[in-house]
Order: structure tokens, then C-alpha cells, then sequence
């Protein structure tokens, strides 16, 4: 009998050990990949439930191998799918956001957001080359404080632009976001505006923007510099729009159709050229880099 209640004692102890060694293997991994890890080996895909070797689904740029359903990405590894190797270099780098309508714990949200991601903001920009042709990158990040554009975010873009402006570069956007940022007010809404003045001197040249619509891309993003491009390619599944399904219906008092906000719907309408999976983008930027330039 105490033979028995020893095994059992060992047994719970075990197990005890095991599920601590999961969850803190969990919390890891959702740290540098923004999942939902069953332990940490393994993925439950959000598409199909099937488990996903994590590995693997790194490899594959956080894209599941049974139903293709896209995870998000973070910006370092939305540059490192697109850019070639060791080509990219950052720019505007070290810029942060102040708190100028003094929104009570913005400070701390915005410290916690640079530890968990590693950046500065919401977005990473500079220059890179894409299949040898040298463009003008920005990746936007929705880990932090939901993508949101705030006057760092619409700084970078703008740069971005501008840079690209003046080096005759093609420019490449790849958008994330929830829309604006509350917590600055009326200086994150400037930001659609300043965007868009900065696009309209850029398309005076003759350089092409490709811009990449990514789940998902709502609000002041998408009103301004996310659709406002000479090719926009969107990923399977992505959702597009400006407000939200609820917020439109009880507003227009009617029933949305199904799928109305995806980015399958999006480019039956007319606001999406292409939908292409996220592990063929690079070579279909290739081809219109060559196109287009």
C-alpha cells in the first residue's frame, strides 16, 4: 500500500513538473511569435485545430502546412520574408512616441509594448532589396498596442515616402493595424493626412508603391497610405476595412453580408488587385519590381 501511494505521490509530482515546464515553454514562445502554443513543441493551428510542429511552422513563416491559415507576423520577420538576405537597413530608428495629451498609464503601455516586441514603435522601416531591386521597406507590427498609428508610426511612414521621394526607389508597405491611436488624439489622426500629402508627391515620379494588406488592417491605416497604392496585394484571409461589422450595422441600421471586411470580398469589389499567399509574396513582388521599374 505505501508502495502504491509513493508511485502515486511520484507520479502527481511529476506531472506538476511537467505542466510548470509547459506553461513557462508557453509563455516563451508567445513572446518572439505572438501564438498560442499548446506547450512548447507544439501549435494548435486557429484554422483547423490540428497541432503544428513549431519549428516548422517558423519555417514556413507562421503559415500552418495542413490548412495554409496565416498567422500574424512580426515586423523583423515580415522584412526577413521579403527582403534579400542582409540587404536591409534601418532607418529613423530609436524614434519614440511622447505623451502629449498626458492619457493616463500611456507611458506604461508604451514601455511594455518596446519589451515585448523589441521595437520602437509600431512599425519598421528603411531600405532593403527585394530579388536584387533596391526599394524603399516599412513593416508594420501589430504586437504593439494593435499595430496602432500614432505620430511615431505616421512619422516613419512618411519618411519612408519621402526617402523613397528623393532616391527614385519603389516603395513596398506591408500594413497591420487596428487604426488610430487613442491615446494621442488628434496627433494620430494628423498622421492619415500627413501620409497622404507625403504619397502624393511620391506618385508625381515614376517609382511604383506595392502595398500589402496583412489581418488586419482597419481604421486610419487603411484610409490613408494602405489603399492609396499603384498595386495592392492582400493575404488570404486578411481582414480589410475601416470601422468595424458592428460598428457599420449600427450605424447603417442593415445586415452586412457575409465575408464583407475579408480579403477575398475586398477583391471582388475592386479595393484588393491581388490576394497572394504570404510564402509566394516575395517572388510576386519580384515580378512586379520588374515589371514596374
Amino acid at each position: 500500500m505505501r508502495s502504491a501511494r509513493r508511485r502515486g505521490a511520484e507520479i502527481r509530482h511529476w506531472i506538476h513538473k511537467r505542466r510548470e515546464y509547459s506553461r513557462s515553454a508557453s509563455e516563451a514562445s508567445d513572446t518572439e511569435s505572438g501564438l498560442s502554443p499548446i506547450n512548447g513543441v507544439f501549435t494548435k493551428c486557429e484554422g483547423c485545430g490540428q497541432p503544428i510542429y513549431e519549428k516548422e511552422l517558423k519555417a514556413r513563416f507562421n503559415v500552418c502546412p495542413h490548412c495554409q491559415f496565416h498567422f500574424p507576423l512580426s515586423a523583423p520577420e515580415r522584412v526577413r520574408l521579403l527582403a534579400d538576405e542582409g540587404s536591409f537597413s534601418e532607418r529613423d530608428a530609436g524614434m519614440t512616441a511622447g505623451d502629449p495629451l498626458g492619457f493616463e498609464d500611456y507611458p506604461e503601455k508604451l514601455e511594455g509594448a518596446r519589451e515585448k516586441t523589441g521595437l520602437d514603435d509600431a512599425v519598421l522601416s528603411g531600405v532593403a532589396r527585394v530579388g536584387g531591386h533596391p526599394v524603399a521597406l516599412a513593416a508594420m507590427d501589430f504586437r504593439f498596442i494593435g499595430g496602432s498609428m500614432g505620430s511615431v508610426v505616421g512619422e516613419r511612414i512618411t519618411r519612408t515616402v519621402e526617402a523613397a521621394h528623393e532616391e527614385g526607389l519603389p516603395l513596398v508597405i506591408v500594413s497591420a493595424s487596428g487604426g488610430a491611436r487613442m491615446y494621442e488624439g488628434i496627433y494620430s489622426l494628423m498622421q492619415m493626412a500627413k501620409t497622404s500629402v507625403a504619397l502624393s508627391r511620391y506618385v508625381t515620379g515614376s517609382s511604383p508603391y506595392v502595398s500589402v494588406l496583412t489581418d488586419p488592417t482597419f481604421g486610419g491605416v487603411t484610409a490613408s497610405f494602405a489603399t492609396a497604392a499603384d498595386v495592392v496585394i492582400a493575404e488570404p484571409g486578411a481582414r480589410i476595412g475601416f470601422a468595424g461589422v458592428r460598428v457599420i450595422e449600427s450605424t447603417t441600421k442593415e445586415r452586412l453580408p457575409e465575408g464583407f471586411q475579408t480579403a477575398e470580398f475586398q477583391k471582388e469589389h475592386g479595393l484588393v488587385d491581388r490576394i497572394v499567399h504570404r510564402l509566394e509574396l516575395k517572388h510576386d513582388l519580384e515580378r512586379f519590381l520588374g515589371f514596374l521599374t
